[in-house]
């Protein structure tokens, strides 16, 4: 199997994080392309109609894409163990939020990097933010035992999105007054499937 994929994205180290948790990384591999909304790769068009990375080419079966739909393939396919049943709608929505962060953290980022300088919209990356905040206060005030509990998808998925906060965010202090989640990313960010994908440009 084949991942196209980007060392910079948050998604896309969502799904090489599930591979090394489930020791399957012989199995996929990872197909680098530099792609953005305004000038995408040709194989992650090719791959996805949407043109959105991550997208994982199976050898005897239809492209699939989306991360969530990737890492629940893959963890399938390896066990079934990071959607356990009994908790499985909390370990979606934690999922959920993760990646609700990541986006509003990439379209901040996009806003900078693509859009001319004349035409940076501050109010739109402002409240994006507001997206990232709210969440990352829900998580520290709500969603600490689940975090701390058995490995989940939920775990890795918020482990990811953090990850990208200070990748391309860190100027906007995320932990403070949130020591409860800062703490469990400290530990939680040495995990040998997190130091292995750590992202790069």
């Amino acid at each position: 199997m084949k991942l196209i994929s980007s060392p910079a994205s948050p998604f896309v180290r969502k799904v090489v994080v599930v591979l090394h948790e489930t020791g399957t990384t012989a199995d996929v591999e990872l197909m680098r392309v530099k792609t953005s909304p305004v000038a995408t790769a040709a194989e992650a068009a090719a791959a996805n109609p949407l043109g959105k990375i991550p997208a994982l080419l199976r050898d005897d079966a239809p492209t699939i894409y989306d991360s969530r739909v990737i890492t629940r393939f893959l963890d399938a396919r390896a066990g079934g163990k990071l959607y356990p049943q009994a908790r499985i709608w909390e370990v979606l929505t934690l999922e959920a939020t993760a990646d609700g962060i990541m986006e509003a953290a990439v379209l901040m980022t996009y806003e900078r990097r693509i859009r001319p300088q004349d035409k940076v919209f501050e109010p739109w990356i402002e409240a994006q933010w507001g997206k990232v905040s709210g969440a990352l206060d829900a998580l520290n005030d709500r969603w600490m035992s689940h975090l701390e509990g058995p490995l989940c998808m939920g775990q890795l998925a918020i482990g990811c999105a953090l990850g990208y906060l200070d990748f391309r965010h860190d100027a906007r202090e995320w932990r403070k007054d949130r020591g409860a989640l800062d703490d469990w990313y400290t530990i939680f960010s040495q995990r040998p499937s997190m130091l292995a994908t750590a992202p790069t440009d």
